[in-house]
């Protein structure tokens, strides 16, 4: 039986499914290096980078292993970034989370918007206690994003992952479900 994939309404977002025909809108904001280079990836060469990444979505998604929304916005529909969990252990109740935005988009509080209904979806609907990230030290933007948030900085991660060629360290965060309020 295919699951339903959750749709999350905020008010000036939806976070849906993405599809192939958000592929245009995607590469947009993937092959920006701004945007790309705090998720360890380079900036996206075609279109059909992007297919990639829509099926790595669906994969992580029927696998259980994560969830990734697309942020869209409520009145044009048009796909400016993404948000959800990998990484899932529900033995354990925890996740990690991740998220770009269109730089087109950064200031204006959309992805705390959408960061902050994915963390209380992933608390209400897949009983999580422990919500993680990781985030390089240079990216602030998101550090403070996630201190918004509520998210405790726990230490450095040191050479926590190999990307683009190099080693690169970490900042591990993480709310539990008692940090926040929930209504």
């Amino acid at each position: 039986m295919k699951k339903i994939f959750p749709i999350i309404e905020t008010s000036r977002l939806i976070l849906r499914e993405v599809t192939s025909e958000d592929a245009k809108d995607m590469f947009k904001y993937l092959s920006d290096k701004d945007v790309v280079k705090p998720m360890g990836l380079a900036p996206f060469q075609a279109v059909k980078d992007v297919w990639d990444e829509v099926s790595w979505y669906k994969s992580i998604y029927e696998e259980g292993t994560g969830i990734r929304w697309g942020i869209t916005l409520k009145d044009s529909g048009k796909v400016i970034g993404s948000c959800g969990f990998l990484n899932m252990l529900t033995k354990h109740y925890r996740a990690e989370v991740g998220y770009e935005l269109s730089k087109d988009y950064w200031g204006k509080g959309m992805a705390s918007e959408a960061l902050e209904a994915v963390v209380k979806h992933g608390y209400h609907h897949f009983q999580l206690e422990r919500i993680e990230a990781l985030i390089e030290p240079a990216n602030l933007p998101s550090q403070k994003l996630v201190e918004k948030l509520g998210f405790k900085r726990e230490g450095l991660l040191r050479h926590y992952e190999y990307t683009c060629g190099k080693f690169d360290d970490l900042y591990m965060y993480s709310i539990i479900k008692e940090d926040i309020n929930l209504i």
